[in-house]
């Protein structure tokens, strides 16, 4: 088959061969892209026979077929083994994190398909297609250990059925739209009527009795020792009620739709103004478990700035100390993986996250692989380079409005004053990061066929970059 496919003048990855009840697959490159090549019962399969064998696209309805007959190329629920989500905003991504968690030598779980229904929007991928990219990495790769799929930051039911339906197995519920941040600092009187006007029906509770079962208690955690007062409870029940009444809603959907199947919950309140105390953080949970709600990872809003693409802002000490008890709760209450939201380059604060948590861990990455992609282009093709960051420069004012960065774009040298060699420095600075990462849509948008083609055609070169890169985000949760 090799020498067969190499006569009409394929490149085969050989990391893809499989042979199962006596028909073989594999992944092959000609001079119009990866294509599925199959050996034997090729029945379901859409493509052309030549020679005994058979040439697929890789198409939905392909990748399809392909699942049913190698059944690791379905994504499985990862329970609470310690986890990484890889987010892929291009679809070519995934051999790069593969070749890091294998370098790592690691038993971290990773999620290979993940991405946001922001980005998905701003992409413009459906989730079945980073679905089935993800699966086509995997089957490139011959990776036959388990790995997750995220549908991410879910807000509507909407969004569940489309998941769903794509084969997710990983589901981050998102209700930070139904957190009250101004609770956090309100005044008693208003407090008091906030507290009032809650959903009492929807959280199938009263003012009376979350009062009777929450003031005054004490939640003796470990080595430490919590107390609901009046006010601790108001604040805690005022800022995160609504969210856990659509939590409930969201979850009770969700669990009907994937009927017998089983999946993995996330709970989200990473994105929100104000960091989850210790105390909240046990009012949140144990709401969600008197409501029947069963997760395997929270994300809390933690102490500090995670801004996109950059390392964690803020003091370390004091992330240590509150960062130990949110993992000392999610042992005690749990347990449960603690998950760290915006976690791609937070460097300085992975070895106190693996310690604490004691490998009870998932890290969320998104953004930063297309970084890495943009330094392979900056070394493969300066002029694509040059471009891009001309066009995020003059995009991030707009584009940054619906993520958490601080960049001056002021401070991103323009292309023009860069030579060559200089360029993949700009993924080495603050701003440049920043700027780089919020304006993908943009870029996408005037440069996307363009920037494919080159990542397709250099791929080498982009999984290096992205096995380096991954390779230092593993290292500290091994």
């Amino acid at each position: 088959m090799l020498e067969q496919l190499q006569s009409y003048g394929f490149h085969l990855y050989t990391g893809s061969i499989v042979e199962k009840n006596g028909t073989t697959y594999c992944l092959a490159r000609g001079t119009g892209g990866k294509i599925l090549v199959i050996h034997g019962d090729a029945a379901g399969f859409d493509g052309e026979v030549q020679d005994a064998l058979m040439f697929c696209p890789l198409t939905t309805g392909n990748a399809a077929t392909l699942r049913q007959r190698l059944p690791w190329l379905i994504p499985q629920p990862l329970g609470l083994q310690t986890s990484a989500g890889c987010g892929d905003r291009l679809g070519l991504a995934t051999p790069g994190h593969i070749r890091a968690v294998r370098a790592v030598e690691t038993d971290i779980a990773p999620i290979l398909a993940q991405q946001s229904k922001r980005e998905n929007a701003r992409t413009g991928r459906s989730p079945q297609q980073v679905m089935d990219d993800a699966l086509w990495g995997v089957f490139q790769e011959g990776w036959r250990d388990p790995w997750g799929a995220d549908a991410d930051h879910l807000k509507t039911t909407d969004d569940v059925d489309i998941c769903v339906a794509a084969g997710y197995t990983f589901f981050t519920i998102d209700p930070g739209a139904h957190v009250d941040n101004a609770a956090h600092t309100a005044a008693g009187g208003v407090l008091r009527e906030k507290f009032a006007a809650l959903p009492w029906p929807q959280l199938e509770d009263t003012a009376e009795s979350m009062r009777t079962r929450y003031r005054g208690s004490e939640k003796t955690i470990e080595d430490f020792t919590l107390v609901f007062d009046e006010e601790s409870l108001l604040r805690a029940a005022c800022k995160y009620g609504r969210a856990i009444a659509h939590t409930v809603r969201m979850y009770r959907h969700l669990k009907m739709a994937k009927g017998e199947l089983p999946f993995d919950l996330e709970v989200s309140v990473d994105e929100t103004e104000t960091p989850t105390s210790p105390l909240e953080h046990i009012f949140i949970v144990e709401e969600l478990k008197r409501m029947g709600v069963q997760w395997v990872s929270l994300a809390p809003r933690y102490v500090g700035e995670f801004e996109k693409g950059v390392d964690y802002i803020g003091d370390l000490d004091v992330f240590d100390v509150e960062f130990t008890k949110h993992a000392a709760i999610a042992r005690a209450l749990g347990p449960y993986k603690l998950s760290i939201h915006s976690g791609s380059d937070k460097f300085s604060i992975y070895p106190t996250m693996a310690k604490h948590t004691r490998r009870l861990a998932h890290l969320k990455t998104a953004g930063t692989s297309y970084l890495e992609a943009l330094r392979a282009i900056a070394g493969v093709n300066p002029a694509l380079f040059r471009d891009i960051l001309t066009l995020a420069r003059a995009h991030y004012d707009e584009d940054r409005a619906t993520y958490h960065v601080s960049a001056n774009v002021n401070k991103v040298p323009a292309p023009e004053s860069l030579a060559d060699e200089a360029l993949a420095g700009v993924l080495d600075t603050f701003d440049g990061r920043e700027v780089l990462h919020v304006t993908f849509g943009s870029v996408l948008d005037k440069y996307g066929e363009r920037l494919l083609a080159v990542l397709d055609a250099n791929e080498e070169a982009h999984y290096a970059a992205l096995e380096a890169h991954f390779i230092k985000h593993l290292t500290p949760f091994k």
